[in-house]
């Protein structure tokens, strides 16, 4: 199965870029990638959809990518006609006491999936009357979030209620105490978008929407769950307690970065609605019958209920041209493929990584769900190859897809106007790690005259490349993404929606000049350090060779008009230096979802204050190089410095480095 594409990451993932942060904060830059070899598609099955060709399937196509990208285990079901056609389980819940899977009795963790319930539990207090999609959630909630603008249901469940990322108790390990209202009251995110009108993923809107079930059922969020949804469709291995039950906890898998290495603790997720499922793959598949209209037990969901959270819950209204691409349900993704309607959700903590979708029309569901990242996070290809084979095997495309309708000339002008970096809208505005947008950019870029290339694709691990099909709506090359783009006046792009409930914008000048800006300022800094340090060793060595020389051979003393403004842009040159190490660890450490302390923090922001007032310190020594006439080196050099402080000086304050407001 080629690998070639990816699907959202939903819960953890943003602890990938850590490892690779530090590397790009020295280069900035890079040429984009080569457009990617075409995607081989799986051949259809000739024997359909059957227990013995998936079987056949799975067994030749899970148990070597396990071993071969080192992920411990895995466990798949599908659904299909009423019944579950098939539940397996590969490798190993337990590597050194050598457990293997049991589809039927090993839970994993699903991660964002856990999202399905908090939809499904709030669609069932609609259903009653209890509570209104559009209406301001604040009169159930009753939290005072001192919101800009009031969010609905309906917000939370698309994804569109405007709020900034965060990632401070997202995960936690033993020992973390889980309390929802306090991680929604305590330092929440910042509302940066209208409601309604842009898509970007929010663990923080999901688990509101989990905290107005609560409020509105009286009972605890986990508990109304497991009352209303699991025990109803029959899903009596599934939890979202935190730590499980003792019974469940005895047969959870251990989650692992690569199978060769150790096991991590159980993931405590901060925020339960968003993310604390605990599940198996047999219970799995009788959630997707439940949403299929087909329960093993009893209904959770009536129909009509069903078809409203399937179908997008947003039009033109707020969200303008980015309608023409997919649309969020209500907790629901468009991942519709082959002519196929589907609809889908993935989910990731730290090292399992799971997915579910349903194929309403034909009466088919697939989950899976795998214990480790893998060698170089080659889960999450796994995962999109496997869901990707299953379409092209059992639901192949009856038709190629429509020819565009737009113009050569017209798609040429549209790619170079795309062409450019871009940064998602899930991400941080108001805080310190606002930097993370520019600093891995998608960027666009035109191929064969009127197409696009993406690096990396919007929600892509890869590069994708995309032709325009209809004016300003994009497919991807030998794939089923479509992209939406909306623009202003003047033609210009202002927004770019993916997969539903996410968009990226054109990163600003300032934004993208930001830390180059840094970078460049501090390795000056740093060299003029290392410069005078040179000076120094090098006097002393001609001092210790000169012993028979007269008192007077020695180099020029420096001026007292020079010496203070030397010094203290030294001591700036140093803390600029160690600042940019510092958030360097800090971000490398967040991202990789681990505590930072608030000290360390301050420290790191007293180091970059310092470095900011090296400013004044290096205009006052250019000024007194020039009046004390110390020579056209040391004038130019001065003033080199004032160049590099002032570029540190704007970078952290468009990096927001000083700001008091240091959550995340």
């Amino acid at each position: 199965m080629a690998r070639t594409r990816r699907r959202p990451v939903h819960l953890a993932a943003l602890s990938l870029v850590g490892a690779a942060l530090v590397a790009t904060l020295t280069a900035c830059g890079g040429a984009a990638a080569a457009p990617p070899e075409p995607r081989v598609p799986e051949p259809a099955s000739t024997a359909g959809l059957t227990t013995a060709d998936v079987d056949s399937w799975l067994d030749a196509t899970i148990p070597e990518a396990l071993e071969k990208d080192h992920i411990a285990g895995a466990t798949i079901a599908v659904v299909h006609d009423g019944s579950i056609l098939t539940a397996r389980g590969f490798g190993e819940a337990d590597v050194a006491a050598g457990t293997p899977v049991d589809a039927d009795r090993t839970l994993f963790r699903a991660g964002s999936v856990s999202k399905m319930f908090t939809a499904t539990a709030v669609m069932q207090l609609v259903e009653q009357g209890k509570v209104d999609l559009d209406t301001d959630v604040e009169q159930y909630t009753h939290l005072d979030l001192g919101l800009e603008h009031p969010v609905t249901l309906r917000n939370l469940l698309t994804h569109t209620a405007g709020f900034e990322e965060r990632i401070t108790g997202l995960i936690g390990g033993p020992g973390t105490h889980v309390d929802l209202r306090a991680s929604l009251v305590t330092d929440p995110p910042k509302q940066v978008y209208e409601p309604g009108t842009t898509p970007a993923y929010s663990n923080y809107g999901n688990a509101l929407a989990g905290y107005v079930v609560q409020a509105v059922s009286g009972q605890p969020f986990e508990e109304y769950v497991a009352e209303h949804v699991l025990a109803p469709a029959g899903m009596t291995s599934s939890s979202f307690e935190q730590p499980l039950p003792d019974d469940l906890a005895a047969r959870v898998a251990h989650g692992y970065a690569t199978s060769d290495g150790p096991p991590t603790p159980f993931e405590f997720v901060g925020q339960p609605p968003a993310g604390a499922l605990s599940t198996t793959a047999t219970d799995m598949a009788r959630f997707a019958l439940a949403q299929l209209g087909e329960p093993v037990g009893e209904d959770i969901l009536s129909a009509q209920t069903r078809a409203l959270m399937q179908q997008p819950a947003l039009d033109a209204d707020t969200l303008g041209a980015l309608a023409k691409g997919p649309r969020m349900g209500l907790g629901w993704f468009d991942e519709s493929r082959h002519g196929h309607r589907v609809v889908g959700h993935g989910g990731d903590t730290a090292v399992f990584h799971s997915h579910l979708q349903l194929w309403p029309d034909d009466d088919t569901g697939l989950f899976l769900s795998f214990n480790s990242t893998g060698t170089d996070a080659a889960t999450y290809l796994l995962r999109d190859e496997v869901l990707d084979a299953f379409a092209d095997r059992y639901f192949p495309a009856d038709a190629a897809p429509a020819a565009s309708t737009v113009d050569d000339a017209t798609r040429a002008a549209h790619a170079e106007e795309l062409a450019g970096s871009y940064e998602s809208t899930r991400g941080f505005h108001s805080t310190f790690l606002t930097g993370l947008g520019p600093l891995k950019p998608t960027r666009a870029q035109v191929v064969d005259g009127d197409h696009v290339l993406f690096t990396p694709g919007p929600g892509q691990a890869g590069p994708a490349v995309y032709e325009e099909v209809e004016p300003w709506v994009y497919r991807q090359v030998d794939g089923d993404r479509v992209l939406a783009v909306q623009t202003d006046e003047d033609g210009h792009v202002q927004i770019i929606g993916h997969d539903g409930a996410l968009s990226i914008v054109p990163v600003t000048a300032s934004r993208a000049a930001a830390i180059p800006a840094l970078v460049g300022g501090v390795t000056v800094l740093l060299l003029g350090l290392l410069a005078w340090l040179v000076a120094i060793l090098v006097r002393t060595v001609r001092n210790r060779t000169r012993r028979g020389n007269a008192p007077g051979s020695s180099s020029r003393p420096t001026p007292d008009a020079v010496r203070l403004p030397r010094a203290l842009t030294r001591v700036s040159s140093l803390a600029a230096v160690l600042a940019l190490g510092g958030w360097a660890y800090v971000l490398t450490t967040i991202l990789q979802l681990a505590g930072v302390p608030t000290a360390t923090v301050r420290v790191v922001q007293v180091l970059t204050g310092v470095a900011v007032l090296g400013l004044a310190a290096a205009v006052w020594r250019l000024v007194a190089e020039a009046r004390s006439r110390t020579g056209w080196p040391k004038i130019v050099g001065s003033g080199v410095l004032v160049v590099a402080f002032v570029a540190v000086s704007w970078a952290a304050h468009q990096l927001l480095l000083t700001s008091p407001d240091i959550t995340f």
